[in-house]
Parts: C-alpha cells; sequence; structure tokens
C-alpha cells in the first residue's frame, strides 16, 4: 500500500515515519508531476493552509487532487488539511478543495498560546492523544459525515466516505491508532 503525503508545506516528515512504521509504502507531492506516481491514499498534514491552498494552485495541484478525491481517493486531513477539506469555512472566505459537507472554523481555539492537549475517544479508535495548535473545529457536518470525536463540545474528528478529517496533530505523539485507522480505511476503499 502506497500513501502519498502533501509536502509543500507543513508537518508531512511526522506522518510519513508514522505511516512507515505501520508497514505502508509513503513518498511525498511536491510537483505536478508526482502525481503520476500510484498511491492508494493521501494525507493533507498540519501546517498553514492559506500557504497551502496557495502552493496547491501554483504548483498545478489543486485540480488533479481535487478530482482524484472526488472520485473516491481515500484522504486524511490533519488541522490545515481538515481546514483544506472544508466545504466551508465559517470565519474566512477562503475555499479549498471543499469535498467534504463541513463547516470549520479556522483557529477555532486561538493563536499559539491557546494550543492544549487532550485524551478524548474516537469513535471505531478508542482514546487517543490530541495535540491541539492554532487548532480549528467542525461547527457544523451535513448528513453524510459521522462525527467521531468531540472536545468540549466541539466536534475534532469527522469522516465521510473515504475522506477523514481531524482538527488536532496525532503524527505529533507516539500513538498510531489513527493512522492505522486511515489505513484500514484505504484498505477498504
Amino acid at each position: 500500500m502506497t500513501i502519498a503525503v502533501l509536502a509543500v508545506q507543513g508537518a508531512f516528515i511526522e506522518h510519513e515515519k508514522m505511516l512507515q512504521e505501520l508497514g505502508a509504502d509513503t513518498f511525498e507531492i511536491r510537483q505536478k508531476s508526482d502525481l503520476d506516481r500510484h498511491f492508494d491514499g493521501l494525507v493533507l498534514p498540519g501546517g498553514e493552509s492559506t500557504v497551502m491552498g496557495k502552493l496547491l494552485r501554483e504548483l498545478d495541484l489543486y485540480e488533479p487532487l481535487k478530482e482524484k478525491i472526488k472520485q473516491g481517493l481515500p484522504v486524511f486531513g490533519t488541522c490545515a488539511g481538515l481546514i483544506l477539506l472544508a466545504k466551508e469555512l465559517s470565519n474566512d472566505e477562503k475555499r479549498h478543495f471543499g469535498t467534504m459537507d463541513i463547516s470549520v472554523k479556522r483557529n477555532a481555539y486561538g493563536r499559539q498560546l491557546g494550543s492544549f492537549y487532550a485524551e478524548e475517544t474516537i469513535e471505531g479508535i478508542g482514546i487517543v492523544p490530541m495535540t491541539f495548535i492554532r487548532a480549528p473545529y467542525i461547527e457544523k457536518v451535513g448528513d453524510n459525515v459521522s462525527v467521531l470525536a468531540t472536545v468540549d463540545g466541539n466536534i475534532v474528528a469527522a469522516r465521510q466516505g473515504n475522506q477523514l478529517g481531524i482538527s488536532f496533530h496525532p503524527e505529533l505523539g507516539s500513538d498510531l491508532k489513527i493512522h492505522q485507522y486511515f489505513l484500514d480505511m484505504v484498505k477498504g476503499a
């Protein structure tokens, strides 16, 4: 199984290491020619969603990746990656892929000082550590979206078909359960 990791900006190396630890082959998407390689799933890492959106368009990655996601490619978006997937941003006019029927609030927990750690249950996974850094949260979900986890009443993990979006950074810890869940999604696709 081969997982592509968007590597134009953000915390991509940490995702690669976790996926490799679980036995997946990984490679980085940095330019359009990287899309010529076969891949079974895609990770959109945390980072700065505005910068990522700009680079996706400048590097001609935006349309081909959006089309692959719309056609059912399993995708896992964390923090900024969740923002890239969101159909709507409640506090920003920008839109990116817009393939997941959710409304997301950017920087919902405030600036860097608003960062925090929690341990909560994710449906189908169990209790996982959650590191939130300038994190968004999901304010609304469409009828076809399953809420997988909440923290303090805010939705922090959801799934729509082959799209998994979370607002925290599982790649910054050592718990592999969420990455394994994504690999199981890819196997089932």
